[in-house]
């Protein structure tokens, strides 16, 4: 360790040439990786309404639609504005009730049924088909295209819509995020180094990292644009210790040591024997996000865990070439610490541990409960402003032509018209159900065939598959409409077993099913893999059980605080969020209990060694929970996207309740456990 230290001190010049040369492919691999907005497409292509898109896709060139409310228009403009719609590339149908009435025929002479489903005070609607997927380049710029097309009489909903607003609103916040981060987190090491350039070396190592990072997802093809707008803030919580802690060594070495390579040299090598355990954990917690079936998660995971692994290398290689080259800078610049030694913190938890003791054991049924019983939402229309397009066209769909969720019914073309007259009649008898729509109602309404135009056909038959429009009032991912849901694929299935029941309503029950799975899968896996990387790290059987109760009732504390302010999440937060910090603030608990097993080793009573550990670890914590906090607090409190609002707030606020927990809960349990403990740790007590 110590000559890979001095080899980077004698080519500290080199490094940063080298540095900066990387930065040109990491610039290029940013602007080339592509960004996914749609969390739907991160679903198993195994399930068996992911089927029913692809056959809609290559079977009726139908790989999404969207729903045109069109208001004050005559018959005549409205044919006129479907023809324009179907220039646009990538539109394969743009049809409406006027394909049926033509110009000459009156709306009065439509059925009444019909009638009153497709015309409300004045406005109709108006079906737009792509041919390629909801979130590919390719439909969002022919929607972008629509709008620009259309005025303000005509509102466009659907998933495209509204991943086209997501994706903008994302791209405009990104960069304010980041600034956010920086300023924050200077503020806090501003305050809590000795110097008034070392903090801004230090965000810079940091940013280098997180171009890198950022640079090579172009191996991964596409990363979602949680990701995106999470990792850099994410990475700068995480890692800044790495680089804390680099330059308090480099500093304690300076003290005795006086050239300034050997004492970098020696900084290196103690960083890295220390990092080392604390950055396995933190990765190993975000490649847990890999075992969940919606593959954001291993998206989140090996994006995260490769940030952390390049901040570790850029620590202990870019960081120092920097310090030594502005060593001088660096002296001149020193100022008094702001930041107290918290020493009266060591004396209180001695003192009333059991107190604090008693606190946890009262505190953690409550926090438990309020942990199993938060609100989660998943419907991704909530978690954007009201005052987005695709929100209010949304929304005016659901108020004039209660069109909330839509199935879309894909059964065998060979059925006969009176066979699926008779099957919509039970799915329209269910709870819920406004509505169905296809070519054997159109005919059994009243409508002639030889009126209904091709194009009409081609959406609702070809040779294999009729398709049905099912319209629900139930709002999506909820319990009733995943309940619906399931009744209507008993009806299917008797009349054609291989009927598939696709659209944005089944594809959230979907949602909604994985995502409780891997609620439950995420977090065991995680506890287990950092659990037998701890075993390794500490040498002890009982440690590792102390140090996760102690992490996991954080957790336990921040997941628990929304159900007692009554707030919902959205689901993705609560997936992630307890992998997240426990991987990312188990280092605090590792640094204590480190420093507590060396004391205990040389013969230090458990009181003295607890209050040795406490003295030198307190600071180094509270600065690296204040960190993380500053990274991403400012996030959680502007960003206009709850789900990655809300994400950041539960990483913010995890992270102080940790830090809280770490200095005061677990020195706590050392003392309570000191004898199990010492007896079953490989380290012998003197």
């Amino acid at each position: 360790m110590h000559k890979f230290g001095e080899a980077i001190c004698k080519h500290r010049k080199i490094i940063l040439v080298i540095t900066l040369l990387l930065l040109i492919p990491a610039i290029l691999g940013i602007k080339a990786t592509k960004i996914n907005y749609d969390i739907l497409v991160y679903l198993p292509e195994d399930v068996e309404t992911i089927k029913g898109e692809n056959i809609l896709s290559k079977d009726f060139n139908m790989g999404a639609f969207s729903v045109v409310i069109v208001e004050d228009m005559k018959t005549k403009d409205i044919i006129k504005l479907e023809e324009k719609i179907k220039q646009i590339d990538n539109v394969e149908k743009a049809v409406s009730l006027a394909d049926v009435l033509g110009t000459s025929i009156p709306i009065e002479m439509m059925p009444q049924k019909i009638k009153d489903k497709m015309y409300k005070e004045n406005s109709t609607i108006m079906l737009v088909t792509f041919k390629d997927q909801i979130s590919s380049d390719s439909t969002m710029q022919a929607v972008e295209q629509i709008r620009k097309l259309t005025d303000e009489r005509c509102k466009i909903s659907g998933m495209t819509a509204t991943v086209l607003d997501t994706r903008d609103l994302s791209d405009s916040e990104i960069t304010t995020y980041v600034v956010i981060a920086v300023i924050l987190c200077l503020i806090v090491l501003e305050i809590a180094l000795d110097s008034y350039i070392a903090p801004i070396l230090l965000l810079l190592n940091i940013g280098i990292a997180i171009l890198y990072n950022m640079g090579s997802n172009i191996i991964l093809g596409e990363t979602s644009y949680i990701t995106k707008a999470i990792s850099a803030v994410l990475q700068l919580g995480v890692t800044m210790d790495f680089a804390i802690f680099l330059y308090h060594s480099y500093m304690q070495e300076k003290e005795h040591i006086k050239d300034i390579n050997e004492a970098m040299a020696n900084a290196i090598s103690k960083t890295l024997v220390s990092v080392v355990g604390s950055s396995l954990t933190t990765i190993a917690g975000f490649l847990a996000l890999c075992s969940m079936n919606l593959t954001l998660g291993k998206d989140i995971g090996l994006v995260m865990a490769k940030g952390v692994l390049l901040g570790v290398i850029c620590v202990v290689t870019i960081l120092p070439s920097m310090i030594l080259q502005l060593n001088t800078l660096i002296e001149k610049t020193k100022h008094k610490q702001i930041l107290p030694k918290f020493t009266i913190i060591k004396d209180i938890v001695i003192k009333y541990h059991k107190a604090i003791i008693i606190a946890f054991i009262i505190i953690l049924p409550i926090a438990f409960y309020g942990y199993t019983n938060t609100k989660i939402y998943y419907n991704l229309d909530k978690s954007l402003p009201k005052y987005l397009d695709s929100v209010t066209a949304n929304d005016e769909l659901k108020e004039k032509f209660d069109m909330v969720s839509m199935e879309l019914l894909l059964i065998n073309k060979d059925i006969p018209d009176y066979n699926m007259n008779e099957m919509l009649k039970e799915i329209e008898n269910l709870d819920g159900i406004k509505w169905t729509f296809s070519y054997a109602k159109m005919v059994d309404k009243g409508i002639p065939k030889e009126m209904i135009p091709q194009d009409v056909l081609q959406i609702f038959q070809n040779d294999k598959y009729q398709m049905v429009i099912i319209n629900s009032e139930y709002e999506m991912a909820t319990d009733e409409l995943n309940a619906q849901v399931e009744k209507v694929n008993e009806i299917i299935k008797r009349y054609d077993e291989n009927a598939i029941l696709a659209g944005e309503g089944p594809l959230m029950k979907d949602l909604v099913e994985i995502s409780n799975h891997d609620f439950n899968s995420v977090n065991t896996v995680s506890i287990g893999i950092i659990f037998i990387i701890m075993i390794i790290v500490l040498k002890s059987l009982s440690l590792p059980i102390i140090l996760m109760a102690v992490i996991e009732f954080a957790i336990f504390i921040n997941m628990g605080i929304p159900y007692y302010t009554n707030t919902t999440l959205p689901f993705i937060a609560s997936i992630v969020i307890g992998t997240i910090q426990l991987g990312a603030t188990i280092d605090y608990a590792i640094l204590i209990t480190t420093k507590y097993i060396n004391e205990r080793k040389n013969g230090i009573n458990k009181n003295d060694a607890i209050q040795k550990s406490l003295q030198t670890s307190i600071g180094s914590i509270i600065i690296s929970g204040l960190c993380f906090f500053g990274a991403t607090f400012g996030v959680g409190a502007f960003s206009k996207i709850e789900m990655i609002g809300s994400l950041c707030t539960l990483m913010s606020r995890g992270a102080i309740v940790s830090m809280i927990c770490v200095i005061t809960v677990l020195p706590s349990l050392l003392l309570l456990f000191d004898k199990i403990i010492t007896k079953t740790t490989k380290l012998k007590v003197q």
